[in-house]
Parts: structure tokens; sequence; C-alpha cells
């Protein structure tokens, strides 16, 4: 049975710990919450006291942290795994930019342990269902270690390289798609709505035409149309990936005027204070300048 601690038990960490425990393996957490570990020692995980307690002796260390700052903190700083006696490989799961991954799987070399670059896609719908995609970069024999406790915690598991840092590029691309897409569908269905146009018609036939996207698929239906605005994710979180992204462009010296200018509005999100708001709610950025709402049948009869 492999070993496993999982770090980390926020949003996305708590479910899919969860999988990781329910699919048989040894596992341990840590969080700084007690209350977040308490569902996870419910179904046989092991609470531990610090990181440094969690990951000692564990075949497999996974981290799925909030942020830059938190990640570093974990995997480089006094206090983290630097402190962990010996464990085989270190998983970073967050989502944090190509520059600080390189820099923690070059800790985990030095101290001689493994390491996979592996951030998810897919929100805590998908954590929860087990329907996650996950980009891994790293070793051959690292992959193979982790590979089948990736399989419990995603339902795809792309190898996208090698080298860490690999992993993070292909998550951000997925992400600035995303983002890109919800703005430009954001203003262009609010436009339509606006010359009159029901808001339902308008985005069942952008679904059957060609400017269907993710955000016209899933969040206008689930979230924007019922005026729920409950898909999932954070605007603070995509804002953050957003920005990530656009290091990544300048690092390489690739145009990116369009992501440029799709930014925009995600930083105008964050400077209305929209931050901890579901990121559908971005939509009611482009309400206000416009004058009106975008309002599906089902919600006009609630009303």
């Amino acid at each position: 049975m492999t070993r496993i601690a999982f770090l980390g038990l926020g949003q996305m960490g708590a479910p899919m710990a969860l999988r990781v425990v329910r699919a048989g393996f040894d596992l341990t957490v840590y969080d700084p919450s007690a209350r977040a570990t308490a569902p996870l020692t419910a179904e046989g995980a092991t609470a531990a006291a610090s990181i440094a307690e969690a990951a000692s002796g564990r075949d497999v260390v996974i981290a799925c942290l909030p942020n830059q700052a938190v990640s570093r903190a974990v995997g480089l700083e006094a206090g983290g795994v630097r402190d962990a006696a010996d464990f085989g490989v270190y998983v970073e799961m967050s989502t944090i930019g190509s520059a600080v991954v390189e820099e923690i799987a070059a800790a985990m070399a030095a101290r001689g342990a493994g390491f996979l670059d592996a951030p998810v896609s897919g929100g805590p719908r998908g954590a929860n269902a087990g329907t996650l995609t996950t980009m891994v970069a790293g070793s051959d024999a690292d992959f193979a270690t982790c590979e089948p406790v990736l399989n419990a915690i995603a339902g795809n598991v792309f190898r996208v390289g090698s080298r860490p840092g690999q992993g993070q590029v292909a998550k951000l691309c997925n992400n600035m798609i995303s983002a890109t897409a919800m703005a430009v569908s954001f203003e262009a269905v609010t436009m339509g709505v606006k010359a009159g146009i029901d808001a339902d018609t308008l985005v069942g036939l952008i679904n059957v035409s060609t400017g269907r996207t993710g955000a016209t698929l899933d969040k206008f239906p689930q979230s924007i149309l019922p005026r729920t605005f409950d898909y999932g994710g954070k605007l603070a979180t995509m804002y953050k990936d957003v920005m990530l992204c656009l290091e990544e462009y300048r690092e390489r010296g690739v145009p990116h005027h369009v992501s440029s200018s799709a930014a925009q509005i995600w930083f105008q999100g964050m400077a209305e204070g929209r931050g901890d708001d579901d990121y559908t709610s971005l939509i009611k950025v482009v309400e206000k300048w416009a004058g009106v709402e975008v309002v599906g049948k089902a919600a006009r009869r609630d009303a």
C-alpha cells in the first residue's frame, strides 16, 4: 500500500484527499484548520500536527495550496517539508507558475526526493466528482510511483513532459482560454440581451453554433441564467491564473494581445471587490456598465 501525505485541505484539496483515502491508500493529512481535517479522519485518514510530521516517511507527498507564497513556505522554508524525514516523491498540484515550481523541484532534487509538477483543472465540482484533469511533468520513475494515486484523484491524467514547469504551462494555457472565453461571452451575451433578445434563446442558439464555449455550454445554463452564481470557483483564483499566464507569455517572448485585453476585465472584477465571489459573477461587471441583467426564464418566474 502506497503511503500518501496530503497537504492543504481547501476547496480543492479536501475532495481530492477524500478520493485518495476512499481508494484505499494509507493517508496522512495536514491543514492548519482542524475543522478541515475532521471529514478526512472520519474516513480513516490520520491527521498530523505539522507538515513535517505528515510528510515524514511517506512514499508520496501531495501539496494542493492556494498561491505561490504558501507553496514556497511549504516546499522550501523551515516548518515545511524541509524539516521532514525521508519521503519519496513530492507532487505539487497547486497552480503557481513555472518559476516557483522549478525552485521547489530543485530543492527536492537537492535532498534526494523525486518531484512531479501536476496542477489540476476542473474546479471543486470536478474534484468532488473525480473528473479533474491533471497535467503532469516529471521523470518516468516519479510518474510511475505516483500514477495510481493520480488516477484516484483525476479522471484524466495527461503526461505533458519531463521538465517540472511544463505542467504549469499546460494548466495556464487551459485557464487563459477559459478566462478569455468567459470574458468575451459575458460581453457578447449582455449586448444581445440589451438589444432585446431573450437570454435563454441567445445562449441556446450559440450552443448549437460556432460561438459555443465552455462558458456558454456550462456556466451560463448552470449559474448565470438562473442567477445563482455558484459554479464553484472564486474570481480571485481565476485572476491569479490569468496573471500567472501573462508572466509565462512574457518569459517566453510570445505575443499576447488578446489575453492581455481579457485580463483587464478580470482585474476590474478584483478592483470592485469581487475576489471571493464565484467567477461567473464577473458578468455583473459587464451588466453594471450596460445597465441590463442577463436573466433566464426560470429565474424570472421565481422572482
